[in-house]
């Protein structure tokens, strides 16, 4: 069996054995943010945890342009152009189910969502959460707790069945209906209601019924996550930070259900000490991905004004009104989630925490502009006092321990920044 999938089934054993192991879930496309995630990984000696979404990836190409296999080969040439092991990477496949086809019928949505589910497990990937949660045209709505159960399970037996014919090792999977917004909130929050421990009891029992119900008890013993709200979540521009004392029955009631940890959706822009408490109260798998591609950004951005600074030609700003124009002419990733007067969504567009600019970055114009500041910084010896001004959070690597300092390892860095704070929290005891 590959070694990072039983690292993955192996999670719930340690924390029953006292060991606050974790895992990061990198959810993101961009070639920066992944090359980060497994460079990140090699220094710690862990495993990297890439996810692909249903919306991003699925057989009729997603928003990416990309079936599964073709995103398992892009992640996997990355990792071979830096020298990182593959058996090392465990591929997951995120709320795999009907979601980009909930438009249409039940019957048409889920026949839709059995494909690419199988379309996942024919490439390989070895986690796959399923979540059948939404509401399709002729369903009611909100959908019974049993209902998705029994679909979540048509979608493990077609998952099931394609990784045995392709050889691969079969898939763990992530169940549960308490899912946070994808990509966060789209208004200012106050509060959330954490899972409670009847839910919890509720789900996984009716989840355990549908797989013995359809002679899928093997599969069921490996679903070792179950998502749930501990209490964190991120609208456009505030964040619900994690509180012990909000989940502390959650934590209590898991290890009386031993084989299975929490997966946290939404862990973006929680500080370092609440990833280490949510890792040590059973929330074992921490997802994230707006939160990079915004660090990414925010040094893209630093970048462009170092450029306009040191690069004779370059003009600081070119970056951003470059992608102003992208996202005006586009704006089919924004227009939706982000409201209020032309200056606050000017804003939003370009930091909020959602960070939907992040949807823009492989358009070709947005790729030529990223190429053009590089170019312009190719070369140049970029001062600390710079880097101390418009990327401080770099500062200290880059700077004070004398390490590289090119516009890409400035980017690459600020991505570790943030996944730094996982890797700490996933190794805590």
């Amino acid at each position: 069996m590959n070694q990072a999938l039983q690292y993955l089934l192996d999670l719930p054993e340690q924390h029953n054995d006292g060991a606050a192991r974790g895992i990061t879930s990198v959810c993101s496309a961009h070639p920066l943010v992944i090359e980060a995630a497994l460079i990140e990984a090699a220094a710690n000696n862990s495993v990297a945890l890439i996810e692909a979404t249903c919306n991003q990836v699925n057989q009729d190409g997603g928003y990416t342009g990309m079936q599964p296999q073709d995103f398992k080969d892009f992640v996997l040439k990355i990792a071979k152009n830096i020298g990182f092991a593959h058996d090392n990477i465990l591929f997951g496949g995120d709320h795999l189910g009907p979601n980009p086809w909930r438009h249409l019928k039940a019957d048409e949505a889920m026949a839709k969502a059995i494909d690419m589910t199988a379309a996942y497990a024919a490439a390989g990937f070895s986690k796959i959460y399923l979540d059948a949660s939404m509401a399709c045209a002729d369903d009611e709505n909100p959908l019974p707790a049993a209902t998705i159960a029994e679909r979540a399970v048509e979608l493990a037996a077609s998952a099931e069945v394609t990784a045995r014919v392709h050889g691969h090792p079969l898939p763990a999977y992530i169940i549960g209906t308490e899912v946070p917004v994808p990509g966060g909130a789209s208004e200012e929050l106050d509060v959330l209601e954490v899972t409670t421990s009847i839910s919890a009891t509720e789900t996984l029992s009716l989840h355990k019924a549908a797989f013995a119900a359809a002679g899928l008890e093997n599969a069921f013993a490996r679903s070792i996550g179950l998502v749930v709200q501990p209490g964190v979540e991120f609208g456009h521009a505030n964040v619900i930070h994690f509180k012990v004392f909000d989940a502390q029955l959650l934590s209590a009631w898991r290890p009386l259900n031993l084989n299975i940890v929490f997966e946290a959706h939404s862990t973006d822009y929680q500080t370092a000490q609440a990833l280490r408490e949510l890792v040590a109260g059973g929330f074992a798998i921490l997802k994230v991905g707006p939160g990079l591609t915004s660090a990414l950004r925010e040094a893209y951005y630093g970048l462009d004004q170092i450029a306009g600074i040191v690069c004779n030609g370059y003009e600081a700003g070119t970056l951003p009104a470059k992608m102003e124009q992208i996202m005006l002419n586009r704006p089919e990733y924004w227009q939706d989630y982000y409201e209020g007067t032309a200056a606050e969504k000017y804003v939003q567009r370009h930091y909020s925490y959602s960070d939907r600019i992040r949807y823009y970055w492989t358009d070709a114009d947005a790729l030529q502009a990223v190429d053009r500041l590089f170019a312009a910084l190719d070369g140049v010896v970029i001062a600390e006092t710079l880097i101390s001004q418009y990327l401080p959070r770099q500062y200290a690597d880059m700077a004070i321990n004398g390490e590289e300092a090119s516009a890409k390892s400035l980017v690459i860095a600020a991505v570790r920044t943030v996944l730094s704070g996982y890797s700490e929290a996933c190794d805590f005891d």
